[in-house]
């Protein structure tokens, strides 16, 4: 019985003794073992920030939502011209006007509320309203644009507003990052801040030449971050959080959505740099008189369209907004039949009389233009 007793005694010992050392041991495995599974949870939470997300940090309180209400010109076929009668007093085709909204994005560029844009995000624009980041919204005037290049300067009134600054898009790297921000089918609206995808640069000096008959894109930045409808207008900023390029147009996947398909193209901001000041000032880009105005000759079915009685002068087929020639109120269809007294026939004429004419700021050239079985006299300022 009294070994019983002593063997009971021991092991109650030992487990005394186990109990004491076991269980600062305990304690210390279980801060090791704690501190071990905290330092990756660490290590993930500072790989999160990096350039990428510190690039999007410093350029997106900058961008902008742009909505606006234009009015667009349509053609409707005139019902009484198809009467073998009424036709000889109704125009074949109704010009008609309509409301339309649109939308796109851009960026501050200044803090007194200097913004840029796509021309065409604006084009025949009666108001234009900029939200920007948080939802407050303020009506913009536009300071001038060019449509040749595709782009526009607004101005919101205030001071202090945050900006961008710009890059150095001569030297870009093909597979550096590439930051698209903007207002993708109306998002930024939604949520009251812009989105925002990422790819890299693919290609640069890319040249469509002339697109539309009106606007010209070379020297195109290649990106395949996903650019979709409303991003025009809107950055495309490296890695450092500087604008590189102005998000222009892209290869759809469907037309009619804008969808993306890895192939985006951005206006280089080099080129843009160097025609701000001049907009800004003058509301245009001053080139030569002749470069903002296009003409064809009158053919005989033109004319006969037209109800001409002959085939003479040349037709104008484009004028650039802003112009001398738009600001003279030329229009496309308008037909010219003189110019400083001199009969136009066709478009040689007017090509052998840019020869001839030596023009000065200052001076005009004095038209005569068929419109609408009408003759009148327009003057067009040299600038």
């Amino acid at each position: 019985m009294k070994s019983w007793i002593k063997i009971f005694l021991i092991v109650s010992g030992l487990l005394v003794i186990g109990v004491v050392f076991v269980r600062p041991f305990q304690g210390d495995q279980q801060k090791v073992i704690s501190e071990a599974l905290a330092a990756p949870q660490n290590d993930i939470d500072d790989s999160r920030q990096n350039a990428i997300t510190r690039a999007i940090a410093e350029a997106s309180p900058a961008v902008v939502s742009i909505n606006v209400t234009s009015v667009q010109e349509i053609y409707r076929e005139n019902p009484w011209a198809r009467d073998p009668f009424w036709r000889h007093f109704f125009s074949p085709y109704d010009r008609i006007q309509r409301e339309v909204k649109g939308l796109g994005s851009g960026f501050i560029f200044t803090e007194k509320g200097h913004i840029i844009t796509n021309q065409h995000v604006v084009e025949n624009a009666e108001k234009i309203v900029i939200t920007l980041p948080g939802g407050k919204q303020y009506d913009a005037e536009r300071l001038g644009e060019d449509e040749k290049m595709d782009i526009a300067v607004l101005k919101i009134e205030g001071e202090n507003f945050p900006s961008i600054k710009f890059g150095n898009s001569d030297n870009l790297i093909i597979g550096e990052w590439a930051i698209a921000l903007g207002n993708p089918f109306g998002l930024f609206d939604i949520s009251a801040k812009p989105t925002v995808t990422v790819g890299v640069i693919s290609a640069v000096g890319q040249d469509f030449g002339e697109i539309d008959g009106k606007r010209v894109y070379e020297d195109m930045i290649q990106t395949d971050a996903a650019i979709n409808s409303g991003n025009s207008g809107g950055p495309l900023v490296n890695s450092n959080g500087r604008v590189v390029g102005i998000n222009s147009f892209i290869y759809s996947g469907d037309y009619r959505l804008g969808t993306n398909i890895g192939l985006a193209f951005a206006i280089p901001i080099n080129r843009v740099k160097a025609s701000l000041q001049e907009i800004i000032e003058h509301g245009r880009v001053q080139r030569d008189i002749w470069a903002s105005i296009q003409y064809n000759d009158v053919t005989p079915y033109i004319a006969y369209y037209l109800d001409m009685s002959q085939s003479v002068g040349v037709i104008i087929s484009q004028v650039d907004r802003n112009s001398p020639w738009d600001e003279a109120g030329l229009e496309a269809e308008d037909v010219i039949l003189e110019i400083n007294n001199q009969t136009i026939r066709n478009s040689q004429d007017v090509d052998k009389l840019k020869e001839t004419l030596s023009l000065s700021k200052g001076e005009e050239l004095n038209l005569r233009v068929y419109r609408n079985r009408r003759v009148y006299r327009a003057k067009v300022a040299v600038e």
